[in-house]
């Protein structure tokens, strides 16, 4: 019996090599690398770029420690959800931010069973703590519903009640890109703050800023494309920028890395194909369709890049031009539902090629 106990006892205690091993997978842990859009997320509201109105609005919303029901709306990557995690961040302190915060996301289920489960229960809580540096915590907590567009109507509903029943201990905030698919009674509970795509300069400054803290090599030229790529999404340029200094292993990013990360059609290839839509020949149409599909070019960037040369080229009236347009809103559509790529290419082609011919 003492023979069996002493083996437990060595069973029990864990070898020094196996303490120091845990040791340093715990410090390999702490060192991981961190995607750089959360790295430089704002930390606190003053750090949040351009959006003058909303944080001025916030600043004085916690000098008094308190908030209306907030509906962020705009653009993705101009800082919506940065703002309220960084007032939510202000406002509690780093020991109660957790517990004071549900944050649900376009990933989650949210429909009209979690309103009124996860979303009433957490809101029916009565709040309790201070804060550690001695700041007074404020008596409500947040719940930030992220992609609140994607929602059912019958949710949207639901979460109304909600809203008006825990206002006591509750603040909500909703965010979304498009505005006119939350419901009206939901718009009209909250103070509504359009965020504006960012300024090429705004974005510019924030780029060298983390260009010059993680040591990237690059040239004006560089930051100029990955501003233009990103169509004043703050967040795609950040990903695109780290994306090409993996890249290129800490050599200088060019014009052409940055061009394909971003899946940027070549000016070649659209010339080719205005080329193809001038000869009026349907047989080198249909061949130059078929290899910008199958050398992996996005439908939806092509017609993006198409519609700005098709709007810049002179040889075309205004009455031509809004029929190329007209198509390609119908193709756009049609992608977006799931159409096939090279179906509505090769319907966008024939259009090109019937106003480009007629203009001969």
């Amino acid at each position: 019996m003492q023979a069996f106990l002493k083996g437990a006892g060595v069973i029990g205690v864990k070898p020094a090599k196996e303490k120091a091993a845990a040791g340093t997978s715990g410090e390999n842990k702490k060192q991981k690398s961190v995607p750089w859009v959360e790295k430089y997320r704002p930390k606190c509201v003053s750090e949040v770029a351009f959006q003058e109105e909303v944080v001025a609005v916030l600043k004085k919303s916690l000098e008094g420690a308190d908030l209306p029901n907030l509906l962020f709306y705009g653009p993705p990557g101009t800082g919506k959800t940065s703002t309220i995690l960084a007032a939510a961040r202000e406002l509690f302190g780093p020991e109660l931010y957790r517990k004071r915060i549900l944050e649900l996301n376009a990933s989650d289920e949210r429909g009209i069973q979690v309103v009124r489960e996860k979303v009433k229960n957490f809101s029916q809580l009565t709040v309790a703590g201070s804060r550690s540096d001695g700041k007074t915590a404020p008596p409500f907590k947040i719940v930030i519903l992220d992609e609140a567009d994607s929602m059912t109507n019958a949710a949207q509903a639901a979460l109304r009640r909600t809203m008006e029943r825990e206002s006591k201990t509750t603040r909500f905030c909703l965010i979304c890109n498009y505005i006119s698919r939350i419901i009206e009674p939901l718009t009209s509970r909250c103070s509504k703050f359009r965020f504006k795509p960012l300024t090429d300069s705004i974005q510019e400054k924030r780029l060298l800023d983390i260009c010059e803290k993680e040591n990237v090599h690059y040239s004006n030229e560089t930051i100029a494309i990955l501003i233009n790529v990103s169509e004043g999404d703050l967040r795609k340029a950040i990903t695109y920028l780290q994306c090409a200094t993996r890249l290129t292993g800490g050599k200088d990013i060019t014009e052409q890395v940055i061009s394909e990360i971003a899946g940027v059609v070549p000016s070649e290839v659209i010339d080719s194909l205005l080329a193809a839509c001038h000869s009026s020949s349907f047989e080198k149409l249909e061949t130059v369709v078929k290899n910008l599909i199958n050398d992996g070019y996005a439908a939806t960037q092509l017609i993006n890049q198409l519609h700005d040369v098709i709007i810049d080229k002179e040889d075309l009236n205004d009455q031509q031009k809004s029929t190329i347009t007209l198509k390609l809103a119908e193709v756009d559509k049609c992608l977006a539902d799931g159409a096939d790529e090279y179906l509505q290419m090769i319907g966008l082609s024939a259009v090109i090629m019937q106003q480009l011919t007629q203009s001969v």
